[in-house]
């Protein structure tokens, strides 16, 4: 349906929620390197498929923070909020396969029912034979069996889930009317060809829902490598909720230093102080995924500001 590109594809895929941090640029940095390293090609992707979370301005903040730090994207910058026509074909696809419900049930029934998965509590499959008598459809839901699905990170090694077990029946048209991140991201992935997909590790057990997806809408299955998490001090993951720091354009050979030295990228002292071109000159050459910790997040050691 989508073939895969013969020549490497990544991609940034940011919220528009509120301004870059260290967080979120170790897999910005993450991702341009592994894409340019091998002369490849590497794309942005506003996820702004939630409108009650996206900021006004926060897209060009992040656009104008990339440009500022030297990361600059190949094509047009792809909004999920302008492919809901792409997004409704899909579910229409699984609807006829019959591999997505309806779903009735609240988020406090299926706690109250549920066992904890991991990645959140597992759904019981209460709509799964139809929905109870009187109630309405809040959500749809596509159908899991009792299967392994298993694939080989670049980064965090071997991972195998099973669907049933582990996550349920899940998500793709919410209760509010929005599609479900999983779909819009399998979808997306294929339309803009991407070969390799590089994020941060706290969207691992993402990966074996999509790909689910993908199989069951015939899209191809890209690679995968999940970059360790930035924490704290106190181990919070640092983002826009913690109240991480925005990221720091006024001095950015010095912050994206820091960023290759989360990554195990031992870069020499003398580039926190380099022109752009040079840093970046330097880091595509010695990006070597084999020195990123294999760790799902690590506390940035870095001053305050970050943390």
């Amino acid at each position: 349906m989508h073939p895969r590109s013969t020549s490497y594809r990544g991609r940034f895929a940011p919220s528009p929620t509120g301004p870059l941090h260290f967080g979120s640029m170790v897999a910005a940095v993450g991702s341009f390197l592994q894409a340019k390293s091998r002369g490849g090609e590497w794309l942005v992707r506003m996820e702004d498929l939630d409108p009650p979370r996206v900021v006004p301005g926060a897209a060009d903040e992040i656009l104008h923070t990339l440009e500022a730090l030297g990361l600059h994207w190949d094509g047009a910058v792809m909004f999920q909020s302008r492919r809901h026509g792409a997004y409704e074909a899909a579910l229409n696809m699984l609807e006829r396969f019959g591999a997505i419900y309806p779903c009735a049930c609240s988020r406090r029934e299926i706690a109250d029912s549920s066992v904890s998965g991991v990645d959140g509590p597992v759904y019981p499959g209460t709509c799964r034979a139809g929905l109870p008598a009187g109630r309405a459809p809040r959500a749809w839901r596509v159908r899991v069996n009792r299967r392994a699905v298993e694939f080989m990170d670049a980064v965090q090694g071997r991972v195998v889930r099973d669907l049933a077990a582990d996550f349920g029946d899940f998500v793709v048209r919410r209760a509010d009317g929005y599609f479900a991140y999983q779909l819009a991201v399998v979808v997306d992935d294929a339309e803009q060809g991407i070969s390799e997909v590089v994020r941060g590790a706290d969207l691992i057990e993402s990966t074996p829902r999509q790909m689910h997806l993908q199989d069951l809408l015939g899209l191809p299955t890209p690679d995968y490598l999940h970059l360790p998490v930035a924490l704290s001090k106190q181990h919070e993951k640092l983002s826009k909720q913690t109240f991480a720091a925005p990221a720091d354009a006024v001095r950015p050979a010095s912050m994206l230093y820091q960023v290759l030295c989360f990554l195990g990228q031992d870069p020499p002292p003398a580039l926190a102080e380099s022109s752009l071109d040079d840093f970046w000159r330097w880091a595509i050459a010695h990006w070597r995924v084999d020195r990123v910790p294999r760790v799902t997040g690590a506390v940035v050691e870095t001053p305050n500001a970050w943390n």
